[in-house]
C-alpha cells in the first residue's frame, strides 16, 4: 500500500480529468440512439401512410368492364350433323347415236338449254332412203303375188262367177216380189191357186240358183293349195317388217332431246362419224337438284324424311340454301358404315352446278321449349365437354359466374339443361377471364340474322 500523499493527489487528478470525457461519450451515444429511433419512427410512419393511401386508392378505384349481353330465352333447337355431298341433277340423259353414220347437222350445244323433243343432231341417211324405196317396191310385189294367188289365175272366170252370183240374187228378189203380189191377189180371189203355185216354184228355183252360184265362187277361192297361200302371206309380212325396220332406222337419223335441260357435255361435233352406241351429248335438268351426302349410320337412325336441311356449295360458301330430306337409303356402305341421304333443292337460278360438292347440314332431335343462349356466352371446360360456365349479370350490374350443363348445340346456339331458368341476362362478349363479382356496364348484343328475320315474319 502506497501512502505517499503526492501519489494520491496525482491519481485523484487523473480520475477527475477522465470523468467529463466519459460523460460526453455517454451523452453522444444516447443522442445518436434517440435520433435513430426518431428516423425509424418517421420511416415507419411514411410507409404506413403510403400503404394506407394505396389501399384507399385501390378501394376508391373499382374497375368497371364493358360487356355485351342478351337474355337467355326459350326456343327451338335441333342437333346438327354435317357431311360433304355431291350435287346431282333431277334428270340426266346421255344421248347417243343408234346407227353408225356421219353427223350431217349438229350445232355447238354445250351450256345451251334444249327442250324435250328438240332436234339436236341429224345423221346422213341417203343410203337408208334408197333402201326404203327398194323395200316399198318389194312389199308391193309381195302383195300383188298374194292377191293373184288368192283370187286365182283366170280373172275372167272369177268375174263371170261374181256376175252369176249377182244375177242370181237379182232373180231371187224379183221372184220373191212376184210371189208376194200373187199371194195377195189369190187371197182376194183375183187369181187361181195354180198361178200362185207357179210363182212359188219360180222363187224356189231362183233361190237354188243363187246358192249354186255362191258355192261355185267359194269353191273356186278355196281350191288353192293352203301352203302356197300361207307362203304368199308370209312373204308379204316379211316385206312389211323390212319396211318398218328401215323406217325405224330413218327415224334414228334425226336425234332429239329426251328431256328439257342444259347440255353439260358435248362429245362429238358436226362432220364427225358417229358410231352406234356412242355418246353425243349429256343433258341434265338442273332446275331441281338432289344433293347426295353420306352420314354415319348412327346419325341416319335419328333422321326421317321431311327433316329440314341446309346446303352450302363449296364453290360459293356465302350461298346457303334450305331444303328437306327426301330419301334415306335402306342400305349402308359396309366399308365406311355410312348411309346415303338425299336433300332435294330448287335450283331455278342455276347456282348449284351438277357434279359439284356441297356441305349438307341436317337437323334432328328438335326441341321446342329449350333454354337457349348464344354459343359465345358459354365457356366450356373442353371443346366436347357437357359442362361449363356462364357469366350472369344481376340487377346491380354485377357479373356472377354460374355453372351450367349444356345439351344440344348448333353453330350459334347452345341449349342449357341445368343452371339457368330462362330470362337471365348473360354476357356474350367480354366474358373471357372475367372475374366473378366484377362490376359491368352492359350493351345489348345483336340477335342472329335468322332470329331477326323470324321476328319480322311473325310481325
Amino acid at each position: 500500500m502506497n501512502d505517499d500523499p503526492n501519489i494520491r493527489d496525482d491519481q485523484q487528478s487523473s480520475v477527475d480529468a477522465e470523468t467529463p470525457r466519459r460523460t460526453r461519450q455517454r451523452d453522444l451515444v444516447v443522442g445518436t440512439a434517440a435520433i435513430g429511433l426518431i428516423v425509424l419512427a418517421l420511416v415507419v410512419l411514411i410507409i404506413w401512410r403510403w400503404k394506407r393511401s394505396g389501399t384507399e386508392a385501390e378501394t376508391e378505384v373499382t374497375p368497371v368492364v364493358s360487356v355485351k349481353v342478351v337474355k337467355a330465352e326459350k326456343g327451338s333447337i335441333a342437333a346438327q350433323f354435317t357431311a360433304v355431298g355431291t350435287i346431282w341433277p333431277r334428270e340426266k340423259a346421255d344421248v347417243g347415236a343408234k346407227i353408225s353414220a356421219q353427223i350431217k347437222q349438229m350445232p355447238l350445244l354445250k351450256n345451251k338449254v334444249v327442250r324435250a323433243g328438240e332436234v339436236i343432231a341429224v345423221l346422213e341417211s341417203r343410203d337408208l332412203l334408197a333402201q326404203r324405196a327398194e323395200a316399198v317396191a318389194a312389199l308391193n310385189e309381195a302383195r300383188a303375188n298374194e292377191r293373184s294367188l288368192v283370187t286365182g289365175t283366170i280373172p275372167k272366170t272369177n268375174a263371170e262367177d261374181q256376175k252369176a252370183v249377182l244375177d242370181a240374187r237379182a232373180k231371187v228378189n224379183t221372184a220373191r216380189a212376184t210371189y208376194e203380189r200373187r199371194r195377195v191377189l189369190y187371197a182376194n180371189g183375183g187369181i187361181s191357186k195354180k198361178d200362185l203355185e207357179a210363182s212359188q216354184l219360180e222363187l224356189t228355183t231362183a233361190e237354188d240358183e243363187l246358192r249354186l252360184a255362191e258355192q261355185t265362187l267359194a269353191l273356186r277361192a278355196h281350191s288353192l293349195n293352203p301352203n302356197d297361200r300361207a307362203l304368199a302371206e308370209a312373204k308379204t309380212a316379211e316385206a312389211q317388217q323390212h319396211l318398218a325396220t328401215l323406217d325405224a332406222q330413218l327415224s334414228y337419223a334425226t336425234i332429239r332431246s329426251p328431256i328439257t335441260g342444259i347440255v353439260t357435255d358435248q362429245f362429238q361435233y358436226e362432220g364427225e362419224f358417229a358410231s352406234a352406241g356412242g355418246k353425243l351429248v349429256t343433258i341434265a335438268d338442273t332446275s331441281t337438284v338432289i344433293v347426295k351426302a353420306p352420314f354415319a349410320d348412327t346419325v341416319a337412325a335419328q333422321l326421317k324424311t321431311g327433316d329440314p336441311a341446309t346446303v352450302v356449295p363449296t364453290d360459293n360458301p356465302a350461298e346457303e340454301m334450305k331444303g328437306q330430306i327426301t330419301l334415306l337409303s335402306r342400305s349402308s356402305d359396309p366399308a365406311s358404315r355410312t348411309v346415303e341421304v338425299w336433300v332435294t333443292l330448287g335450283n331455278s337460278a342455276g347456282k348449284l352446278r351438277a357434279n359439284g360438292a356441297a356441305q349438307v347440314t341436317v337437323f334432328a332431335n328438335s326441341k321446342n321449349d329449350a333454354i337457349l343462349v348464344p354459343a359465345s356466352a358459354v365457356t366450356l371446360e373442353s371443346s366436347n365437354a357437357n359442362e361449363g360456365t356462364v357469366m350472369v349479370v344481376d340487377a346491380q350490374n354485377v357479373a356472377h359466374e354460374t355453372k351450367v350443363t349444356v345439351g344440344l348445340r348448333t353453330a350459334d346456339k347452345i341449349e342449357i339443361v341445368e343452371g339457368l331458368q330462362g330470362g337471365e341476362t348473360v354476357v356474350i362478349e367480354g366474358n373471357y377471364a372475367l372475374p366473378d363479382g366484377t362490376k359491368v356496364t352492359t350493351e345489348e348484343g345483336k340477335k342472329e340474322e335468322g332470329e331477326e328475320k323470324k321476328e319480322k315474319d311473325e310481325k
